[in-house]
Formats: C-alpha cells, sequence, structure tokens
C-alpha cells in the first residue's frame, strides 16, 4: 500500500467512526458536546464530511446531518462568539457546502447579519481601547477568539469587502509601537499572560508570537488579504514591521533558525530569550511562524526572505530534536499540523524538499492501523476529542488532503489563516 492509498484508508476509517452525530453523542467526549464549534464539537465534523463530500469521498447526507447538528440550538452570538464557536463558526462551515447553496443561503444571510454587527462592535471596542492608551487583550485580536479569526472568516465568505477593510484598517493600527511606562512596545503587547490571564509569572505582560494567539494571526490575515488584492493604507508597512520584529526574535542554532513563543518585558529589556527551540506547532513554533512568513514574503513579493522562511521550516522539520518533542496527531500542535503545513508551504515553494518531509510526518498516523488509530483518536467513551482543532476531524482532514494531493476543496484550512 501507498504512503496516499494508508492515508486514503485511516481517513475513511475516520470517517466511517464520525458517521453520525447521534453515534457520537452518547461518548461525552471529555471537551464536551459543543454542537456550535469547529475546534471540539459538530461543526468541526461537519467540515470534515463537506470536503469528503466535495471530493467524492462520501455522502452530502452526512455533512448535512452534522450541519444539521450544530445548528440544532439557536446560534451564540455576542462576546461569547468567534470564528471557533458560535455564529461564526456556523457562517464558516455552511460556507464551506458551497455546493449547495439553495440548501443554506438563507441561513447564511442570517448568520451574516449576526457577525458582521458582532465584528463592528469589536472593532468600535478595539480602537477606544487603543484611543485610551491600554493594552490588547490577546482575545481582541488573535486568530482563535479574536479579529485575525474573523477575518479569516471574511477571507473565506469573499463578502463585505467593507468589513474586511475595517478588520485590515485595525490590525494596521495595532502594529503601530506604543510607549508604556517610557518604554516603547509593539502596539500588541498584552498586560496578560500567555493563558489570556493575569498571572503574577507576567507582571508586566508579554509580547506573543504564536499564530493561534499572538502576532501570527494578523500577519497571516494582513498577508493573505494582500495577496488577494485587498489592501488599506499602510497595510504593508504593518507586515513589515511584524516581520521586522520576528526577524528581531529569530534565534538560530544547530537545529536552524526558530521563534520563541513569546517575550517578556526582562526579555525585551535583556535582549535574551530561554533555551529553544520548543515544538514546532502551528499553534505555537517553527512551523506555524514559518508558514505565514512565506505567505508574508509572497504577499510583498520578497524571494530572499520567502526562502528564507522555507529554510526555517525545511529545519525544523527534519530535526529529530523537535520532531521528538512533537507527541500527538492534531492538527494544532501535532503530526497532523506539521504535515499539513508542510504540504501547503511546498506547493508554494521555491526551496526543494520540503515535499520529501511528507512521508516522514505522516508516518506517526499512518504507521497505525486504521482501526487501532480510531480507537486511539476516538476512544472509549470519556474519550478523545472530536473536532477540528485537537481532534479526529481535524486529523482525518490532513489525511484527506495528502491523500488528494491539492488544496482543500471547501477551504476548510482557511480557519488557521495558513491558506
Amino acid at each position: 500500500m501507498t504512503l496516499r492509498e494508508s492515508a486514503r484508508a485511516a481517513a475513511d476509517a475516520l470517517a466511517e467512526r464520525l458517521a453520525s452525530p447521534q453515534d457520537v453523542r452518547g461518548l461525552h467526549h471529555h471537551q464536551g458536546w459543543w454542537p456550535q464549534s469547529l475546534a471540539h464539537g459538530a461543526a468541526g465534523v461537519a467540515l470534515l464530511h463537506i470536503e469528503r463530500a466535495r471530493t467524492d469521498q462520501g455522502p452530502w447526507q452526512r455533512a448535512h446531518d452534522w450541519l444539521a447538528c450544530a445548528a440544532a440550538e439557536p446560534a451564540v452570538g455576542g462576546v461569547d462568539s468567534h470564528l471557533h464557536y458560535g455564529a461564526p463558526a456556523l457562517a464558516f462551515a455552511l460556507h464551506a457546502a458551497a455546493d449547495r447553496p439553495g440548501l443554506y443561503a438563507r441561513a447564511l444571510d442570517t448568520l451574516d447579519r449576526y457577525v458582521t454587527s458582532a465584528i463592528r462592535d469589536r472593532l468600535a471596542q478595539a480602537h477606544a481601547r487603543i484611543d485610551r492608551g491600554e493594552m490588547p487583550s490577546l482575545a481582541e485580536f488573535d486568530a482563535i477568539r479574536g479579529l485575525s479569526g474573523m477575518g479569516a472568516l471574511l477571507l473565506h465568505r469573499d463578502i463585505h469587502t467593507d468589513v474586511l477593510r475595517g478588520i485590515l484598517m485595525y490590525l494596521v493600527r495595532l502594529t503601530e509601537p506604543v510607549k508604556y511606562d517610557g518604554e516603547l512596545l509593539p502596539g500588541w503587547w498584552s498586560h496578560l499572560a500567555p493563558s489570556g490571564t493575569t498571572s503574577p509569572d507576567y507582571p508586566e505582560g508579554h509580547a506573543n508570537n504564536g499564530v493561534a494567539h499572538g502576532i501570527g494571526g494578523p500577519l497571516a490575515v494582513l498577508s493573505l488579504a494582500a495577496r488577494r488584492g485587498v489592501a488599506v493604507d499602510g497595510h504593508l508597512d504593518a507586515i513589515t514591521r511584524i516581520l521586522t520584529w520576528l526577524d528581531r526574535w529569530q534565534q538560530d542554532g544547530p537545529a536552524g533558525p526558530w521563534w520563541p513563543y513569546w517575550i517578556t518585558r526582562e526579555q525585551l529589556r535583556s535582549g535574551t530569550t530561554g533555551p529553544g527551540p520548543s515544538r514546532p506547532s502551528w499553534c505555537y513554533g517553527t512551523a506555524g511562524l514559518a508558514r505565514v512568513q512565506q505567505l508574508a514574503a509572497m504577499a510583498l513579493k520578497d524571494p530572499e526572505r520567502q526562502q528564507a522562511a522555507e529554510f526555517a521550516l525545511l529545519r525544523a522539520m527534519t530535526d529529530p530534536g523537535q520532531l521528538g518533542a512533537t507527541v500527538d496527531m492534531s492538527l494544532c500542535h501535532g503530526f497532523a499540523g506539521l504535515a499539513h503545513i508542510t504540504q501547503l508551504a511546498a506547493a508554494d515553494a521555491v526551496t526543494p524538499g520540503l515535499a520529501e518531509c511528507l512521508p516522514r510526518l505522516l508516518t506517526p498516523i499512518n504507521g497505525t492501523p486504521p482501526g487501532i488509530l480510531t480507537d486511539f483518536l476516538i476512544g472509549p467513551p470519556g474519550g478523545g476529542d472530536i473536532g477540528l482543532l485537537e481532534g479526529t476531524a481535524g486529523t482525518a482532514l490532513a489525511l484527506t488532503s495528502f491523500h488528494t494531493g491539492t488544496p482543500s476543496a471547501s477551504g476548510w484550512d482557511t480557519c488557521f489563516l495558513t491558506n
């Protein structure tokens, strides 16, 4: 069996175990039963079946069943909603099923009104916060809960460009340096800990470098929008400011270039970081940051920077130490995420060698017999996560994309801001 055939068999087995919401609901997964969650619930599983239906690998009925499960209760809006939960998550999933627009057009129109209203409210709050000279929370701007994630949704929907431009103008403003207590800091410096809460371990806050919760998310949205021809005043300058920050904190060693997950005020003053590199995930680490810097370099038409980003990813994906720190199969911080990022980067690369990394990255997943793999990922009652971010649906989607060898038909991966 070839590697692609093995990936197909594993994806088929995982999709079969997630065939019906009724079968899965009774397992009472440890993450809870959150139907409107892309990250952990039915909306994320729907994306798996939508992608499979659009690539003729599964029936549309399964996608419809999971979408119906996700939309069974009134959509969660307001401050509790974000790209991965509530009305925005439902809009993302329904749009992915674009082959069936007649079924979902009315629901999408309704959700769009909720989502655009929420985005405008959040933009007003964010600009008011900047005007007051206060530091942001991570949830204001990040890819999971914040305005970067909402920007990804609008890019996915390809509508409401006026609202998207509003997000881009905010992100430009977020990158402008500010002065606190006599020190010049990046505009995304947060007063909180990386957990998003106050902590005595971070008395002066931090600057977060991650794609999930840090400045990697805004860099990705700005770069993806620029590549699509959607730009605002100061757009490319903002991309350059973020890249300059990452250049400043790039570390070089035997394992190649890498970036610390975040910078504290003490590190900012001393110019030093802790030992590394750490796990090279999508959420934090070299894989995600290298991909978004590759996208930024393409937006700036900077081949030298593009080669540097690709070299960093190649070194990370061939370093036994960094791969040894990866211990699960998820998209967020596991081998599925590393394989999918590498596949995307290889398709755009001017640097050879990335595609050759895929067999090694997929071996921990493909090397497990399908039955054992599904038992491991889904497990008994109280077992594993079914969703997109850290769960079974995400792993199956990465395998599906590798099997087809093409970009996602449904755009499911655009919620990771890597494509």
